[in-house]
């Protein structure tokens, strides 16, 4: 099966948010102000890319 870009995009975005909660988690234990803003950042950035990528 091949890969549309469109699940490419999706696979994107989903990553991008684990990520970012997961950084956002893990500011929030370590009590690093810096490492929860850098995962609000990329939540940010996923949810961006998916309001503006609508296929």
């Amino acid at each position: 099966m091949t890969a549309t870009p469109d699940r490419g995009m999706r696979r994107i975005v989903v990553g991008l948010a684990l990520s970012a909660v997961a950084l956002a988690v893990a500011g929030g234990l370590a009590d690093w102000l810096w490492l929860m803003g850098i995962g609000a950042w990329a939540l940010i950035a996923a949810f961006l890319i998916e309001l503006i990528y609508r296929p």
